[in-house]
């Protein structure tokens, strides 16, 4: 039997099997596009490696009001959370 793959092809980025379908299925998380992640991505306010070797980004989103936070793996590029962070200040 082929073992699952710890991720998912681009659309648009490189995502865990937990964000596509856990993280995104939350209604609290149903107003962050995947644009937005990328945008995160993209141009991160900041930017911090955590203990664990997985690394956090934050970023503005204009129509949500709000600051995101988006999570990848050690590789910084599969996305692994997605979030609003109310209590981010840069």
């Amino acid at each position: 039997m082929a073992e699952e793959p710890t991720r998912l092809p681009p659309l648009p980025f490189w995502r865990t099997r937990y964000f596509a379908l856990v993280v995104m299925a939350k209604p609290e998380r149903r107003g962050i596009d995947p644009l937005d992640v990328l945008a995160v991505l993209s141009n991160p306010i900041k930017r911090q490696r955590e203990p664990s070797g997985r690394v956090r980004y934050w970023g503005w989103v204009t129509h949500l009001r709000s600051y995101v936070r988006v999570v990848t793996l050690e590789d910084g590029e599969t996305v692994h959370n997605a979030f609003l962070d109310r209590d981010f200040e840069p």
